[in-house]
């Protein structure tokens, strides 16, 4: 999705004639086909893009066909290489994003190397009331998934912290120190597992800039 295009309910059929327009284009088939092809980079739209399959409008179809644009390169290929298995996260959100109901947007990555291996774009369950909250519930989520890397046993320094790269201050000290503040006390309880794994030595936040952060794309339109 091109960068600035934000979609809503609000873009959806008006009038008789687009909503009969609308229902000769195989929307929520494009929709359902390109999540087979399980890539990364349109993990972003392809959330977004899913929520309108009842009510889609131009510019909803418009972002899908841009997807299917993008996914014209099956003759090219990545080739991943390295001596040893190094696991490491991004984790991002974008804060109240979400035109329909201001509701952020969490997303992740797990590289193993420099190979993704798991990522997650997705509306958050809760309304966030600031950037750190929204950050950090991200953070938690994306701990889940380096767990579960875990089981597959084949990452040799697993038994170091794992790194999980943030670009929100706020967020990578309240894993890192807990603090008394009017903007994080209503913070859920489940929330503050990261804190409790970064003292056990389990992962370790880090500062990256939003420009290097590779969950970026998982959250807004990048390009």
């Amino acid at each position: 999705m091109r960068h600035g295009v934000k979609l809503s309910k609000k873009q959806s059929p008006k009038t008789d004639e687009e909503l009969k327009r609308m229902l000769d284009i195989p929307y929520a088939s494009a929709v359902g086909n390109i999540q087979y092809a399980a890539q990364c980079h349109i993990a972003y739209t392809l959330s977004v893009t899913s929520r309108y399959q009842e009510c889609a409008g131009e510019a909803h179809w418009t972002a899908v066909k841009t997807m299917l644009k993008y996914l014209r390169t099956k003759d090219v290929f990545l080739v991943y290489g390295g001596e040893e298995l190094i696991l490491e996260g991004f984790s991002d959100a974008s804060f109240q994003s979400d035109d329909d109901d201001a509701k952020s947007r969490l997303g992740f990555v797990f590289k193993l190397n420099v190979s993704v291996v798991a990522w997650k774009s997705s509306k958050q369950d809760t309304t966030a009331d600031s950037t750190t909250e929204a950050e950090y519930i991200a953070a938690k989520e994306a701990v889940w998934m380096k767990n579960y890397i875990q089981e597959f046993g084949v990452v040799p320094i697993i038994a170091s912290p794992v790194v999980i790269f943030c670009d929100n201050n706020g967020a990578i000290a309240q894993a890192k120190v807990p603090r008394s503040h009017h903007r994080s006390k209503h913070i859920l309880r489940r929330y503050h597992l990261l804190r409790e794994m970064v003292g056990r030595g389990d992962v370790r936040m880090d500062r990256v800039s939003s420009a290097e952060n590779t969950a970026d794309l998982l959250t807004k339109p990048v390009s």
